[in-house]
Formats: C-alpha cells, structure tokens, sequence
C-alpha cells in the first residue's frame, strides 16, 4: 500500500490538533473529534472555549466525554495497521532462483502469486487487489512462476488456453482459426486432468521402481552380511588352521630338539662311564706302579722275594683297544623331522579338503544331458544320466593341434536302455545346439549366478572331458578347448595324463586316478574347480574367470577306442557323507 493511500485510509482517526491517531477520543457539541489531552490543553490555553476547526464558540466550557465507538474504531484501526506492518516486515526480497514481484520498484520483494491472465506476479502486497476486487478475483492464481511470457502464443501473442491433441501442443484461441483447423482442441483444464492420470500411473510405478530398489538395498545389505559373516568365519578358520599348523611346526622343532639332545646325552653319558671306568684304572695301576716302586728300593731281601709274586704282574684290567665312542649320525635327522611334519600336514590337508568338499557339495545341482545338443555318435541313457561313444567313432590322429576335437566315423552297437542320435537322418543345418563333429554334449540346465556342483564317475575310461561351457559356444566344426573360448575343462588322455585346458594347458600331476570327479563353479567369483571326490583332493582350479553368459555343464566321454574306453560318463547324485 502507498503512502498516499495509507494516509487517506488514516485521515477519519486523526486529531486535528496533534494531526495523530486519536488518544482517548472526545467529541464537542459541534460534532468535531479530537484526543481528550488535546482539547482540554487548547482550551486552558485560550480565554473562551471555541471549537479549532469551525471555531465555534462555546459560552460555557462543555464537559467532554470519552467517545466509546470512535475508540472503539481507533483501537480495530491501530491492530490492522500493526499486522499489515508485521506482514510488510516479514516479506523478503527475492533471492537469486526466487519468482520477484513485477511491481515493486526499487527492492522487489518475493513473489507471492502468479496470475495466469494479467501474466504477472505479485508480492503480498500487491496480491491485495486480486483477493479484494471482484472482477480480480476470476483470475487464475499459481504458484510464483518465472517466464509467464511462456504463457502467450509466440504467433499470436494470446494466452495459451487450449491444447492440440493432434500436434499435442499448447494453443491460443486464434490458433484453431488460423493454424488448427482440422485438429482436435480441448481446454488445458481437461487435458491436464489426463495427464494427472498418467502422471499418477507413472507416480505409481516410479514409486514400485522405488521400492523395488530399496528391497534391493536390503538384499544387498543382507549379501553383504553374509558375505562378512563368511568373511569372519574365513578368518577365523584360517586364524585356527595356521595356528594349529604353527603349533605343529613347533612340536615337531622340539621334537627334532630333543632327539638330537637325547643322542648327545646318550653319547655323553657313554663316553663319561669310559672315562670314569679308564680313571679307576689308572688310580689301581699308579697305586700299584708305587709300590713296585717302593718294592724295589727295599733292602729287605726276603720282603721283596715274599712280595714279588704279588706284584710283578700289573692288575688286571679292561683291554680298550676296540673301545670307542662312536659319535651318532645325523644324516637324515632332519629330513625325517621334515618328512613327518609333511605327513602330518598331509593329514590336516585332507581334513581341511574333506570339510571344503562337504561344504562344496551343499551346492549340488540335479544335471541331466541334453539330447539336443549330442553329437549323433554319442549313446545317452534314456534318464539322460549316462554317455559313451559308440564304436564307429574315430579321432583323426594326424591333427597335431591337441586342444581340438575332431570328426568321428559312423557308431555301431546299440542298448535298448540308451538313446541314439539319429544319425541317418541327420541334418547339420537343422540341428544348431548340436555339436559337430565334435562328440560333446551339455547339460540341460543352465546356471548365470550363484554356486552349483556336480559329480561325473570316470571310472573304466581312459580318455574324457569334464567341465562347463558357456551357452554360446562354438558347436560346429572343431572346437578349441579354452577359456578363451567358452570352455573350462580338464581332461584325460592316453589313461593317464591329466590336463587343464587353460591358457596355455597346463599338466596336472594326480597321484592317483580318480573314480569321481567333482564339478564346483562360483558364477560370482569367477571360480571353477575340479576335485577327485573319493581322494577329497583339489585337481585343479580357474580362477578369475569373467562369466558373461549362460553356463552349462559340458561331457566329453572321449572315442570308443575299440572298447578300451567304452564305460559311460555318469553323472551322480551327490552324497556329502562318502
């Protein structure tokens, strides 16, 4: 509000005499108001008692009453004008970012509202008329808006008050007319009323999106506690198992310690029971080399003749020429302490391994062979557990590449209990999860996270491959045995050379043939391991493989041979007991 209209809006509350609110308001008897202090002073001041705006006259000095509704009006009057200087107070000037007034001047204040049809915005202040004035009060008010030139028709310079369903644009009432004409209109009130709707179904699901992410924050911060939980078990296993093996290693140096002290005892303690038997003689032989001595020198002929027999041979003693105090050897003691130490690790190993295989094998997967994927030479047992080759297959022995699987021959032999693949009628091209001419097959079920285990007898063979291949591996033509590409084995040959087609392959040393073979992947950690089940002996590990695809157990029972290798792969159930 101005100055100018809050002084107008002041002027029927003011004294005439101190041109101030009224205090303790009085009226004369010609109707003029003023504070009671005022007047009362005025007239001691003058000699006659006359009114100071029509200066009436008054002939006797009236007795002035207080004005009970004028104060009444003057104190409502005082208790407006301190809100609205308490709501003047407390606007602010706009801050950068913040919607300011387009009427202040100098100092915009903070815009209270934006008016959709004057396309301006208002502080409190100047918001007054659009809350008051009843032609005002049709206007639309919003929220402080920046840019309302936004608003108008950049062609027409209207208002945008339609929508073009067809262009889906914003539109004046010109629009239509000129530029739209064929098109479906509709106002923006109604077309943003669909619009809620779909903003609420977005809201809707960008609240699932939401929740779906906290249960994921909650699932992975249960991973994560379990993880820790394994962590700390780890730990602490691996904190008991060094500890035991530190407190072997220390047994055994004392042991070694007080082998090798108890020979230097005993060696001691011989040598000490010559020296004390040698120097009991030699006190016997110088007592008697003194009294020869002394027999010698005697005058005493018969003494001497009497004596003589007694001394003239020495006393009797111990021959010591074969006596010896031989030192112990030591050769060897050392390595035996050694050798033992490595037994009794040897064994604290195998439990270790027992205890991991037992835990391995909580992971066991039910794995049945995909006859789909079978090479046509390949017999597979009709409960999809067993395979062998048939007898027709043949390696072509003249390929010197050792990672790669070659074409077979036609198979013979059949078993009512087996399925065969159809290999007369054959097609290649039909066929594309089939291996060719590779004699492979894959396990049915795929896994692309967590941990799974199986176990495969090898039991009777001589030649096979174990492990698991990548959904998307090369199957026609020959197959190159990698990492690299999409297979992580080890294998048989020759029904005794073991290997793990890593990059490069690598020989692995078995000491014994295993019967069963164990099959452990991690997905996550990038873990493929291949364990001797009845030894509960680790054969070999892939670590840090990077997993991007579908994986699934891959079999290899290797070529028929003649019958040499004729006994099937089978795939077991898993028993954590044996």
């Amino acid at each position: 509000m101005s100055a100018g209209s809050s002084r107008r809006s002041e002027d029927p509350f003011l004294c005439s005499i101190c041109l101030d609110v009224f205090t303790d308001p009085v009226s004369t008897p010609c109707g003029h108001n003023f504070c009671k202090t005022c007047i009362t002073t005025h007239w001691d001041g003058d000699r006659s008692c006359q009114c100071p705006v029509c200066k009436k006259v008054f002939k006797t000095r009236p007795e002035l009453e207080v004005n009970t509704f004028i104060r009444e009006m003057v104190d409502q009057f005082r208790h407006e004008a301190e809100q609205k200087t308490s709501s003047s107070s407390e606007q602010q000037a706009a801050k950068p970012g913040e919607v300011p007034c387009d009427v202040c001047t100098g100092t915009r204040l903070k815009a209270l509202k934006s008016c959709l049809v004057c396309l301006l915005s208002y502080c409190e202040t100047h918001l007054e008329p659009h809350l008051t004035a009843s032609r005002l009060k049709r206007h639309q008010l919003v929220d402080p808006v920046e840019n309302l030139e936004d608003r108008m028709c950049q062609k027409h310079d209207k208002p945008l008050e339609l929508f073009c369903r067809t262009d889906q644009t914003c539109v004046c009432l010109v629009c239509p007319v000129l530029d739209h004409q064929t098109h479906e209109f509709v106002p923006l009130r109604e077309e943003c009323e669909g619009k809620k709707a779909e903003l609420e179904k977005t809201e809707a699901e960008v609240q699932q999106m939401i929740q779906n992410r906290r249960l994921k924050i909650q699932e992975i911060k249960e991973s994560l506690k379990i993880s820790k939980d394994a962590a700390d078990r780890q730990k602490a296993e691996g904190v008991q198992v060094f500890t035991d093996l530190k407190e072997s290693v220390e047994r055994s140096l004392k042991e070694l310690m007080k082998e090798i002290e108890d020979n230097q005892k005993t060696t001691e303690k011989q040598a000490e029971g010559f020296i004390k038997d040698l120097e009991q003689e030699i006190s016997e032989l110088m007592k008697r080399s003194s009294e020869v001595k002394q027999l010698s020198c005697s005058e005493d002929h018969l003494h001497l003749l009497q004596s003589f027999s007694s001394l003239k041979a020495a006393p009797p003693t111990k021959d010591w020429t074969e006596v010896r105090v031989h030192p112990p050897s030591y050769e060897g003691t050392v390595v035996r302490a050694v050798e033992q130490l490595e037994e009794k690790l040897r064994k604290k190993m195998k439990n270790l391994m027992e205890a991991e295989l037992k835990r391995i094998q909580k992971s066991a997967v039910d794995v049945t062979l995909d006859p789909d994927t079978a090479n046509p030479h390949l017999i597979l047992s009709a409960d999809g557990k067993q395979v062998y080759c048939g007898d027709g297959g043949g390696r072509d022995d003249d390929d010197d590449d050792d990672n790669d699987h070659d074409d077979y021959d036609d198979h013979d032999g059949y078993d009512d209990d087996y399925y065969y693949g159809d290999y007369d009628d054959y097609d290649d091209d039909n066929c594309p999860e089939r291996f060719s001419p590779c004699a492979s097959v894959l396990g049915k079920q795929s896994f692309s996270s967590g941990r799974f285990y199986f176990e495969v007898q090898v039991k009777g063979k001589t030649d096979w491959d174990l492990g698991v291949a990548r959904r998307s591996i090369n199957r026609k033509g020959e197959v190159t045995l990698s990492p690299l590409n999409g297979l992580w084995i080890v294998c048989l040959e020759n029904g005794n050379q073991y290997k793990a087609y890593a990059d490069p392959s690598v020989d692995l040393h078995v000491d014994s043939g295993p019967e069963k073979v164990g099959v452990f992947v991690d997905y996550e950690e990038g873990l493929v391991s291949f364990y001797d089940v009845g030894a509960a002996a680790l054969i070999y590990s892939f670590t840090g493989c990077c997993f991007s695809d579908k994986l699934h157990p891959y079999f290899y029972p290797g070529l028929n041979a003649g019958g040499k290798n004729s006994a099937p792969l089978i795939i077991c159930p898993v028993d954590p007991s044996v």
